[in-house]
């Protein structure tokens, strides 16, 4: 996992301790990173620390039709080849663990 998304994860979890009750502190934490050769890297996990592998990862075209499907694997990351038209990805952790990452917002 890297520096940003472990820095990431403290804040989520500084955020969510902070709320009365501490109650987002299992929020899902995901971004994903243009790799430059025509792939991208996601990373993702849960603010109170808890691994998200398995948890199912989407890349998906502008209707939202499935492009790729899989995992979170065992070091908390998901890398793709990039599909031509690809509009987002989707961290699907379940019911109100779903993270949208826009294809125009991966860098």
């Amino acid at each position: 996992m890297t520096r940003s998304l472990k820095a990431g994860i403290a804040f989520a979890a500084a955020l969510a301790f902070g709320l009365p009750g501490g109650a987002l502190a299992h929020t899902p934490v995901c971004a994903c990173y243009d790799n430059g050769d025509g792939s991208v890297l996601c990373e993702g996990g849960f603010s109170d620390g808890a691994t998200a592998a398995g948890v199912a990862m989407l890349v998906r075209d502008a209707g939202g039709a499935t492009l790729i499907a899989g995992a979170i694997d065992a070091n908390g990351e998901f890398e793709f080849e990039k599909p031509d038209g690809f509009a987002d990805v989707l961290f699907d952790g379940g019911e109100g663990h779903q993270i949208v990452i826009p294809a125009a917002q991966i860098y």
